[in-house]
């Protein structure tokens, strides 16, 4: 299958009155045409900051240091603002942020607001993009002749995000990123959306990268997970190695903390907490928590390798010469 993007050592810092903030640490991510691909991790790892990367949308005080984001052969951090504008957000790539209401536009109407996207993306004129908007409320189940005319304020938290599906997939994208489409919405929406954008980008053959805390999610959802943790890229697999067969210390925590319905186990979790960012540990960032921490791991950042046909691990057990201790 065709590679669509390639992100290679990149590298995003937040400079603040506490000091530098170094959120992505060489952050590699891949996928092909028409993948779906999971990021998940913890509260604070980098998974936002690394969709918001890939659309060159960090603002000051935040910066992205290094890397290359390679989109259909071309570098989007070599890219000027406009063109960026003119030719990748909103056109070849959409995102859904989290918060959907917030990310609307407060003092415009949903029809107005879909039928600008619409307009921006194809070049035509607003008459003719508000023609479209129809079309677009209802492939995402919802009345047409009512929604146009509401504010975003007036919207439920599942009308909201079923807007911001139809505004981001309206415009027919190469890739989509949806991030955290359901961690504002109870369990039952939750349900509704997915099955939704399942639907979706299955028709419009689009690849997706969902961001996600929930592990639930991402298995059900996306043919492969990338696992991150402090602003690194941990573990790379199919979902069903990740989940059967994790390699790194972190990814097992992380499964083995996920209640199962009928199940006796102890759930076990991740002792520690998150690191601070302003002053990482150093070597790998995971190891002030992790129980198989040997000398390497406390000086030396592990590389992400392939250690299995198509499972990459960033970890010093897996390394030639590892030595347990």
């Amino acid at each position: 299958m065709k590679r669509l993007l390639d992100v290679s050592d990149l590298r995003v810092m937040f400079h603040t009155y506490r000091g530098t903030i170094k959120a992505l640490n060489g952050v590699r991510l891949w996928l092909n045409e028409e993948e779906r691909l999971g990021i998940v991790g913890e509260t604070g790892c980098g998974k936002s900051v690394s969709a918001l990367s890939i659309m060159r949308l960090i603002d000051p005080p935040g910066e992205i240091t290094h890397g290359k984001v390679i989109f259909e052969g071309l570098d989007l951090l070599k890219m000027s603002e406009e063109e960026m504008d003119k030719s990748v957000r909103g056109r070849k790539i959409s995102m859904i942020f989290q918060e959907p209401v917030s990310a609307l536009n407060p003092v415009f109407k949903v029809g107005f607001q879909i039928a600008e996207a619409i307009a921006h993306s194809n070049n035509i004129s607003m008459d003719e993009a508000y023609k479209k908007v129809p079309e677009s409320l209802e492939m995402v189940g919802l009345d047409w002749k009512r929604s146009m005319e509401l504010y975003p304020h007036e919207l439920s938290g599942g009308m909201a995000q079923r807007v911001m599906i139809a505004m981001a997939l309206a415009v027919k994208p190469k890739l989509l990123i949806a991030d955290e489409p359901t961690s504002a919405l109870d369990v039952t929406i939750q349900a509704q959306i997915l099955q939704l954008l399942d639907e979706l980008v299955r028709m419009g053959k689009n690849a997706v990268i969902l961001i996600t805390h929930d592990l639930g999610i991402a298995s059900e959802f996306c043919d492969r997970i990338t696992v991150m943790y402090a602003g690194n890229v941990i573990e790379v697999s199919d979902s069903q190695e990740v989940f059967q067969s994790p390699l790194h210390p972190y990814s097992k925590g992380l499964i083995n903390s996920i209640p199962i319905i009928g199940a006796s186990k102890v759930l076990k979790g991740i002792p520690g907490s998150v690191p601070d960012l302003v002053s990482p540990p150093p070597g790998c960032r995971f190891h002030p928590r992790c129980e198989f921490c040997f000398d390497r791991c406390r000086v030396e950042l592990p590389d992400l390798r392939e250690v299995k046909p198509d499972h990459f691990v960033a970890c010093h057990l897996y390394s030639d010469d590892s030595k347990e201790g």
